[in-house]
């Protein structure tokens, strides 16, 4: 027998790697949280409204330095497809966690050579 799902969750449009690649693309590390070194993941919970508009936004699990306020500010640039299951509207809810990593300085490599 196949089991179907009455309610369809929204899903960002390209999946989950489109949905990293924006995040990539547009996260600006905050130069507080670059000055004081730090590192770590923000969780922010939201609503998906039918129309795909983004709302009930609320950080779960911070980091401060103005990490959880990028992260909300990304968010809010998320935009999803409307959605309707069975004719009905339906708001979903989601978690997202953003992954707060600062780049790695290259070391430079000097080779050389003692001559006598």
């Amino acid at each position: 027998m196949k089991r179907t799902k009455f309610i369809q969750k929204s899903t960002y449009p390209g999946g989950s790697q489109a949905l990293k690649d924006f995040i990539k693309h547009n996260l600006t590390y905050p130069e507080e949280a670059k000055k004081k070194g730090i590192e770590g993941d923000v969780i922010v919970k939201f609503k998906v409204e039918s129309n795909g508009n983004i709302s009930s936004l609320k950080v779960i699990n911070g980091i401060g330095y103005g990490c959880d306020e990028e992260a909300i500010r990304i968010v809010k640039k998320l935009k999803y497809p409307k959605s309707t299951n069975r004719k009905i509207r339906v708001a979903t809810y989601k978690k997202l966690k953003i992954k707060f990593q600062l780049p790695q300085k290259q070391q430079i490599k000097i080779n050389y050579e003692i001559v006598t």
